[in-house]
């Protein structure tokens, strides 16, 4: 049996792609596991194609966590200065569309190139599509079963994405793992995400799809899960529903059956 691998990180999207690079970077042997043809859909699609990798103004106050103190650690370790840098390290023009969101001049495909050139620094190896039908710990070790054979390593990692995307293959595979070894899962619900009409009474809204204006907008409830919010940003309206950064911020507040407040 051939020496097993540091670090198998199972899913090959933004997250996957980035630990991947750093860990080989960092000396790891380091294997890559996903199910899909492609890689980085996600990526590719956000953004409209032009990918909002960053905000200028990121904070540990604009992430939500039962566990406020929970991302100050990883923001202290790596900014989006950081991040920014190693966008202008590969040369990707980019520029700030609004409240310090900055996107691609030309293509989220740049991304997806730039974080496949830090794995292939890091000489990580990846391979797709695998199926993996099963992961196990024995004799202090993981045993990651694919359709292709039984992969050994020291390390595990978890970045197979959330579940708002079913199209690109986005599955419960993580939190089904994280399950089978008893750790406690907090029934998941959607955030930034669009918010879709299910009553015939917007039907006349059909033909303002694809206006966008700016709102303010409110939701939420004072003293359950985050709080309230009061957003200042643009609303879409679509053939479906309401989008824009105005709605995706609020939908991470916002439960069914709860009102939303636009002006």
């Amino acid at each position: 049996m051939s020496k097993p691998w540091d670090a198998v990180i199972i899913g090959g999207g933004a997250a996957g792609l980035f630990c991947s690079g750093v860990a080989g970077q960092l000396g790891k042997k380091v294997l890559v596991l996903d199910h899909a043809e492609v890689l980085g859909e996600k990526i590719r699609i956000s953004g409209g194609g032009r990918c909002n990798f960053t905000n200028l103004h990121s904070s540990p106050a604009n992430f939500l966590s039962l566990n406020p103190h929970y991302v100050k650690s990883a923001l202290a370790r790596y900014s989006a200065q950081d991040f920014i840098k190693l966008v202008q390290t590969y040369r990707i023009a980019y520029h700030e569309k609004h409240q310090g969101q900055l996107f691609c001049d030309d293509s989220a495909k740049q991304i997806i190139d730039m974080l496949m050139g830090e794995c292939a620094k890091g000489k990580v190896q990846i391979r797709h599509p695998v199926v993996i039908n099963a992961i196990s710990y024995e004799g202090g070790e993981w045993l990651i079963q694919t359709d292709s054979g039984v992969e050994h390593s020291r390390s595990v990692v978890m970045a197979t994405g959330g579940l708002p995307v079913p199209a690109i293959g986005a599955t419960a595979f993580s939190l089904d793992i994280a399950k089978q070894y008893g750790l406690r899962v907090i029934d998941p619900r959607p955030a930034l995400v669009p918010l879709s009409f299910t009553s015939g009474e917007f039907e006349n809204l059909n033909a303002l799809a694809g206006l966008s204006l700016p709102v303010r907008i409110a939701a939420g409830s004072k003293g359950d899960r985050y709080g309230t919010c009061r957003f200042h940003e643009d609303l879409l309206l679509t053939h479906k529903g309401l989008s824009g950064p105005a709605v995706l911020q609020a939908s991470s507040y916002w439960a069914e059956g709860e009102a939303i407040h636009i002006d």
